[in-house]
C-alpha cells in the first residue's frame, strides 16, 4: 500500500512497516496450542452441532478435580487443586435410545494405533458399557493421515487382552472400522458412522 505525502512524496508502508515480533510470537504459540486440542475441540463442535440439530445427545465428560485449598475470602475461590486420573472415557450421550459411551484418541503413527495410549480402566469401563448393552467405541484419528476412524471397542479389547501385539495395524481400521466423513458442520460426521455401524441391517 503506498501512502501519498503532500508533496508528491509516497511511501510503500507494508514494505517499510516493521514485523511485530510479539505478534508473530503469539499467533504461532495459539497456532500450535490449537493443534493440540484440535481433535477434542472438534468433536465438541460436533456435539453441539448433534444437539442443536435434535440428532444426538453427546457430551465430554469433566475430568475429575481434587481441590486442596479453597479462599473463603475471595467468594469460595480454588487455589490449590490437582486433576485426579479419569476413570472412564472421554464421551457419553444417547442416539436413537442407545447409550453410547466412547474414547477419542490421536496418533501420529501412520502405520499402526499404540495400545499404550489406552488405559486399563478405561478398556474395563468400555467392557462393562458393552456388557450392558451399550455402543461402547474409539473414535480413533490418524493425525499425519488426516484419517478418522470409528472402531467397535470389541476389536481393541481383542488386541488388548491377547498380548500378542503392541499396536493395531491401521488395516484393521479400514477393514473393520467406519471412516469418519469429514466437512464443515459437523467437522466429522460420527454419528453416520455408529448409524452404518449399529443400526443398519
Amino acid at each position: 500500500m503506498f501512502i501519498k505525502y503532500p508533496g508528491g512524496i509516497t511511501n510503500n508502508y507494508l514494505e517499510n512497516k516493521k514485523p511485530d515480533k510479539k505478534k508473530d510470537s503469539l499467533e504461532l504459540s495459539i497456532s500450535a496450542s490449537n493443534r493440540g486440542m484440535s481433535f477434542e475441540n472438534e468433536i465438541n463442535l460436533s456435539n453441539e452441532y448433534y444437539s442443536a440439530n435434535n440428532i444426538a445427545v453427546i457430551t465430554k465428560r469433566p475430568t475429575p478435580i481434587n481441590v486442596v485449598k479453597v479462599d473463603y475470602s475471595r467468594g469460595s475461590r480454588i487455589v490449590d487443586a490437582y486433576f485426579e486420573k479419569q476413570s472412564t472415557t472421554d464421551y457419553n450421550g444417547v442416539y436413537k435410545g442407545r447409550y453410547i459411551d466412547f474414547e477419542a484418541k490421536n496418533t501420529k503413527n501412520k502405520t499402526s494405533f499404540p495400545l499404550a495410549n489406552i488405559s486399563l480402566h478405561q478398556i474395563k469401563h468400555l467392557e462393562n458399557v458393552q456388557k450392558h448393552g451399550g455402543i461402547a467405541a474409539f473414535l480413533v484419528r490418524f493425525e499425519l493421515l488426516n484419517e478418522v476412524f470409528l472402531l467397535d471397542a470389541s476389536v481393541i479389547l481383542e488386541f488388548y487382552y491377547s498380548g500378542k501385539r503392541k499396536s493395531i495395524p491401521h488395516d484393521v481400521f479400514i477393514q473393520k472400522g467406519k471412516k469418519i466423513k469429514q466437512g464443515f458442520m459437523p467437522r466429522y460426521d460420527y454419528i453416520s458412522a455408529i448409524e452404518e455401524m449399529y443400526f443398519s441391517s
